[in-house]
């Protein structure tokens, strides 16, 4: 249909709101509670536009493109109105920028400059201050920078379907709560951070230990090892200042180690263990008659998600710690053992793209390292540590690397230190949906089949779709298999293995949309597009590795021969399994 944009002719589709049909021409229309695929509440007032006939502005982010419509996008009606509604949003914000996590990164911040506000006019309209709820390990709520925008209430309830956080109070009394009150800590929050990454302000952010890492690196006494994510490389760059998706996985060691890390490890190392582990933990359910499907058990945020809503499923879960943790639990034993450390001088400190990362950290479970070296070295509970003592977002890795005055761009590409940091291709898809998957089939194929593998990469199990489906030949065993990401969809492959007519024997899941790459601690802005590069640089760099299969990692093998034995052994169960309990909602 054709339609009139500031005196100009244009085609556009039929049934598109009046923003969408803007930005076609090149006309960006601000606001601060539309957020496509995610919010479209019309809260904020700010994308209003002027359009002929019409008795009053329009907000063009809910409003439908009719045949011949004429649409003024700044004329002086709309421009004030814009004005005033940041002003009055600004009235009951903390003009704390300088001290804000968001600061210069922050939707509301840009908008107040792009509308050139420079004083506050109206008075602070709410009644009350709300403290701030730092009751959740990974996530820090704070009510008086809230808009309430409804972001965050949107993605926790539609897009994984949680409701942890929803609107309270009525009229100026209105905000953003928890159940009673309660904060998040204790509630069924999973600690995904979706809704940190949504948020326009500083609203919510994630719990920062940058400044207990500083201190840790500066500490004589003290080995601090960091390993970084596969999703981090490929998100890094961006909070940095470069393109969308920019593959710096040297340039990320390089700035590691002139931040004063002692070792700079890779977690795909770790996620190379990890598919052995659990690769053979399906061959073995497969065979055995165990429970199945078995489900991975990657991603703390789906597994708390478990947890609370599906506990009676909770056998289906694979037993395998995710990277993290295995890596931790190695850290403190085996590469203790080898360089002759004290278990209890080593800091282990993870960049992880995930803020459920910093909660898994401190599950009590998490812990097995010192129950490894409790009698060896006589140690008290006193002298108790977790497996990782830090976990760190690819955000908080880059406020670091500012801090530090690191020219980023133009550092040098340089090598994970060994032997924890020698990798596969298949631990670096472990960043994006479907990689968890397609790396375990690489090496269970092998495995069941005693045949080489030509094709590695299994097509299938890629790609941004919320469920996929494949079917896979093992040898003669032929297995369906599912991959889904966010929690909406993992609610709906839960709910046929409750119901019992699930057709699948192994299922992956992603907390958040897009994989580990999509996460909560993840640069900010992540949508659809940005996922969608990050992806493209993954798989870029499995394609780039010499070995592409877990099992022929030549440092996994050799921990195997000189320090675990065997896959599913005993020394393995202790350190790199764990168990999983029910919360209730």
């Amino acid at each position: 249909m054709k339609i009139i944009i500031n005196h100009q002719p244009v085609d556009v589709k039929e049934g598109i709101t009046v923003m969408e049909a803007c930005r076609t021409v090149g006309i960006d229309i601000p606001s601060l509670c539309f957020l496509k695929d995610v919010s479209e509440n019309a809260s904020c007032g700010v994308c209003v536009v002027e359009v002929k006939g019409a008795r009053s502005l329009l907000r063009s982010c809910i409003t439908k493109v009719t045949d011949g419509m004429e649409i003024l996008t700044a004329s002086p009606r709309v421009r004030e109105a814009r004005k005033v509604n940041v002003e009055l949003i600004l009235a009951n914000h903390p003009q704390d920028c300088l001290q804000c996590d968001r600061n210069l990164n922050c939707e509301l911040q840009s908008l107040a400059f792009q509308l050139g506000i420079k004083e506050s006019r109206f008075v602070r309209t709410r009644k009350k201050y709300f403290p701030q709820d730092e009751t959740s390990l990974s996530l820090v709520r704070d009510p008086e920078k809230c808009i309430l925008c409804g972001r965050c209430v949107a993605v926790c309830n539609e897009m994984q379907t949680v409701n942890a956080i929803d609107f309270s109070g009525r009229g100026l009394n209105t905000r953003i709560s928890t159940f009673f009150d309660k904060g998040l800590g204790a509630t069924y929050c999973t600690n995904c951070g979706q809704c940190s990454l949504v948020c326009p302000t500083g609203a919510i952010t994630e719990k920062s230990y940058v400044q207990q890492v500083w201190q840790e690196i500066h500490n004589p006494d003290k080995v601090v090892l960091i390993q970084t994510a596969p999703a981090v490389r490929v998100g890094i760059g961006e909070a940095m200042g470069m393109p969308y998706g920019s593959l710096v996985t040297g340039q990320m060691v390089a700035g590691l180690r002139r931040l004063g890390f002692s070792k700079i490890f890779d977690t795909n190392f770790a996620a190379d263990l990890t598919i052995m582990e659990e690769a053979n933990e399906l061959m073995q359910r497969i065979h055995q008659n165990g429970v199945l499907p078995m489900i991975t058990s990657c991603s703390p945020g789906w597994i708390k998600f478990a947890e609370h809503f599906f506990p009676s499923s909770l056998s289906h879960l694979s037993t395998c710690k995710s990277p993290q943790q295995m890596f931790g639990a190695i850290a403190k034993t085996f590469y203790a053992e080898q360089t002759g450390i004290d278990p209890r001088k080593i800091v282990v400190v993870s960049v992880m793209p995930c803020t459920a990362k910093k909660y898994e950290a401190r599950r009590p479970e998490m812990d097995d390292a010192f129950h490894y070296w409790k009698e060896k070295l006589q140690l008290s509970e006193n002298e108790h540590f977790f497996d990782v003592d830090y976990a760190l977002t690819t955000r908080e890795l880059a406020r670091m690397f500012k801090e530090s005055g690191i020219d980023f761009q133009h550092l040098p590409s340089e090598d994970f230190d060994q032997p924890l940091g020698v990798s596969t291709g298949a631990g670096t898809i472990f960043g994006v949906t479907g990689g968890v998957m397609e790396a375990a089939l690489r090496t269970a194929y092998e495995t069941m089949t005693g045949r080489q593998l030509k094709d590695v990469e299994f097509l299938s199990v890629r790609g941004m779709k919320g469920i996929k489906e494949a079917e896979i030949d093992l040898n003669g065993t032929k297995i369906k298999v599912a991959v889904a990401h966010t929690l909406k969809n993992a609610r709906f492959l839960l709910e046929q293995i409750q119901n019992g007519i699930s057709p699948y024997t192994f299922v992956e899941i992603m907390t958040c949309p897009g994989g580990c790459l999509g996460g909560g601690g993840q640069p900010i802005p992540t949508n659809f597009e940005i996922r969608e590069k990050r992806a493209a640089s993954i798989y870029r760099e499995d394609e780039h590795k010499k070995i592409r299969k877990s099992h022929e990692n030549p440092e996994i093998q050799y921990l195997y021969e000189h320090f675990l034995e065997k896959p599913l052994g005993e020394k393995s169960h202790h350190l790199l399994h764990t168990h999983y309990v029910e919360r209730g909602c």
